[in-house]
């Protein structure tokens, strides 16, 4: 590097954001993680003996995925190379497999192949990678957002390990706060700032886990505060507010959380927790996610996890999604709320639902059994030489509504599907059905 090179490297990271610039350079500079990097644990163990195999960075963002990947840039002795996979093509790839091939072969130095957001790339590029990965050529530290057992193909999968990276916990949030405001060197120390510690407090808990959404925070105060009396730039409770205007959720509508939170509110309303399901409802909901999709859920839940043992939760959730439908947010978290709260609170039977899988799981291993033929269509000339609809007893015409004869095809004679509870309303449809084979056996 001459020494234009070097300063306009040096100008780059002067002109960086704070939270690039404070981003860790070693290992004992990264706070968080410890389940992954403690000095007992496999990652720390590997990139310190410079033994790393392909790994795949897997958590929400502002949790450090890229700083590992850059710390791993400045431990290692292998040649070291990052792409993104929002922009990079295939000809990008061949020219990282060229130059690391070539690096292999005149210096025996292994080459990291880091891809951001790996998950962008579709299977025809993680495939290009496969081979290079298995031989040697590259080492693979892929970083992404989303979970990659729905992202990344199996094949890379198999020959990487997985590290979960979780939200950086608020103390080690507020440590980073703090070292941002003094450090002179990368932070912003030479603003002479102070930061209250409540306003630290307030920052980390509001962050959610993500360091870099506080360290924007931080540095929008410190650059925009005029300086008190004292010559000193404050950092209130204000003033972290006013840079923060709102709780940060680490959700996105076609990601994991948004299957994760989706999962929590339904398995709350099948559990009968009325509050989760309204705290998650309510999650979803502040996140932007779309009204329709939650009421949808919630007549899915009515009818797999209530069902007959309270018929009108069906009616109540079909009736709330179009009635949020017609009128829109936000008085449709109204309704939502009330639909949840109702599916939640009602009594359980998963009867119905079981009714259908163990009937389709019957249709699927034995076909089109033969339909009885007192049941087959008779609306027709010519059926009754067929013996279609003859024998066929109508209900109606017998004591209680009720007449025996088989309905089910022959094979399956005395197979039950539907099996009412006790719970709720189906308690009621079980002694009916069996005052009905009471009269079947007089």
């Amino acid at each position: 590097m001459d020494l234009f090179e070097y300063m306009r490297s040096a100008n780059l990271e002067k002109e960086s954001p704070l939270a690039a610039r404070m981003r860790p350079r070693t290992l004992d500079e990264v706070v968080g993680q410890e389940h992954i990097i403690g000095k007992d644990k496999l990652l720390y163990r590997a990139i310190k003996a410079d033994k790393l195999s392909s790994v795949i960075f897997y958590g929400p963002p502002g949790t450090g995925k890229t700083t590992l990947a850059r710390v791993i840039a400045n431990t290692t002795s292998a040649e070291f190379t990052q792409i993104n996979a929002t922009a990079a093509g295939k000809k990008d790839m061949e020219e990282v497999v060229k130059k690391a091939k070539d690096v292999q072969g005149m210096y025996g130095k292994r080459t990291i192949l880091f891809i951001d957001e790996i998950h962008r790339f579709n299977k025809g590029q993680q495939d290009y990678l496969l081979p290079f990965v298995e031989d040697g050529t590259l080492i693979l530290i892929g970083a992404t957002t989303e979970n990659p057992y729905f992202e990344v193909n199996g094949a890379l999968l198999s020959r990487s390990v997985i590290f979960e990276l979780k939200p950086i916990p608020a103390d080690a949030v507020k440590e980073l706060i703090r070292r941002a405001v003094s450090d002179r060197e990368r932070g912003m120390g030479a603003y002479d700032a102070v930061i209250d510690e409540d306003a630290v407090d307030f920052l980390a808990d509001l962050s959610g886990g993500d360091a870099r959404h506080a360290l924007n925070a931080v540095e929008l105060g410190i650059m925009t505060t005029q300086r008190g009396e004292d010559g000193k730039i404050h950092i209130t409770l204000e003033t972290a507010q006013e840079c923060i205007q709102r709780r940060r959720l680490r959700y996105d509508k076609t990601g994991d959380n948004h299957y994760d939170t989706i999962s929590a509110f339904i398995k709350s309303m099948r559990g009968s927790d009325p509050d989760a399901a309204v705290y998650y409802l309510a999650r979803m909901l502040y996140a932007g996610e779309d009204p329709a999709f939650i009421a949808r859920r919630i007549m899915i839940c009515a009818a797999e996890d209530v069902g007959n043992a309270d018929p009108d939760a069906l009616a109540v959730a079909t009736n709330a999604s179009l009635a949020a439908e017609r009128i829109g947010m936000p008085e449709a978290q109204i309704i939502l709320a009330q639909a949840a709260a109702y599916v939640a609170c009602a009594p359980k039977s998963n009867a119905s639902c079981s009714a259908i899988f163990e009937a389709m799981a019957v249709v699927e291993e034995t076909g089109n059994l033969p339909i009885p033929p007192h049941l087959q269509d008779a609306h027709y000339k010519g059926a009754a030489k067929l013996g279609h609809g003859t024998g066929y007893q109508y209900a109606h015409d017998y004591p209680g509504h009720y007449v025996e004869q088989q309905y089910l095809p022959y094979e399956l004679s005395g197979k039950e599907f539907y099996r009412p509870t006790g719970n709720g309303y189906e308690e009621k449809i079980r002694e009916h059905m069996r005052r009905l084979r009471g009269k079947e056996e007089r």
